[in-house]
């Protein structure tokens, strides 16, 4: 397997211990190469800007530029990373916050390394990844938006509700394209009307009410 077929992985964390630990893990997985690494947020944009990496792996808590700053400042930078939170934290507003600060995942750091790479493959094959703890937290804080109640309410149209479908099972922007046979524009199009119709604000939150729909676990 080639480097440029593997996916270039980004750590951002001020733990050297844990920042190591994270690399022997990618070390065990042919999809994944690391390619950088930084001990805060500041040097973590620089790295992240340069090596322009496929992924990338980001605390929360750390000392100057915390980790949803130093999202914000990814997200500002033209980067085509997916970003994904690999922290302690499993503060609902921490968690909310990332999500809606365009984090493509949130991972907690006290699951077992299995786990961990195998969430770390599948957000390298573009999918959303969150902790399973996590879910019900989310779909908790989702019940103060006064979204929708039933997909019915929401009045989305069958192609939406294909993609919302998607969404639920993590799909990307690009996968959900190329299951459907769309255009990327065309998909996020409708993940646009989607998170409108449903009072979401972003494709985290419609997974979670999607999933949650499916399962009938709300009243």
């Amino acid at each position: 397997m080639t480097t440029a077929t593997r996916t270039a992985v980004v750590i951002i964390d001020d733990h050297p211990l844990f920042r190591k630990g994270v690399s022997d893990l990618i070390a065990m997985a042919p999809e994944l190469i690391l390619v950088g690494e930084a001990g805060d947020g500041e040097e973590g944009v620089r790295v992240a800007t340069q090596l322009r990496p496929d992924l990338i792996l980001l605390d929360l808590n750390m000392k100057g530029m915390n980790g949803l700053q130093t999202l914000e400042r990814l997200r500002c930078a033209d980067l085509d990373a997916r970003v994904v939170m690999l922290t302690v934290s499993d503060n609902e507003e921490d968690v909310v916050a990332a999500l809606r600060a365009g984090a493509d995942g949130y991972l907690l750091k006290d699951m077992e390394p299995e786990d961990i790479l195998e969430q770390l493959l599948a957000a390298g094959r573009g999918r959303l990844v969150i902790s399973q703890r996590l879910t019900e937290l989310i779909a908790r804080a989702l019940r103060h938006d006064g979204g929708p109640v039933r997909p019915d309410d929401a009045g989305l149209t069958p192609r939406e509700r294909q993609v919302l479908a998607l969404l639920a099972e993590g799909f990307s922007n690009k996968l959900i394209a190329r299951e459907l046979n769309l255009s990327l524009g065309t998909a996020k199009v409708h993940v646009k009307h989607i998170l409108k119709k449903l009072k979401l604000r972003t494709r985290v939150e419609a997974a979670v009410w999607a999933v949650r729909r499916t399962t009938s676990e709300d009243p």
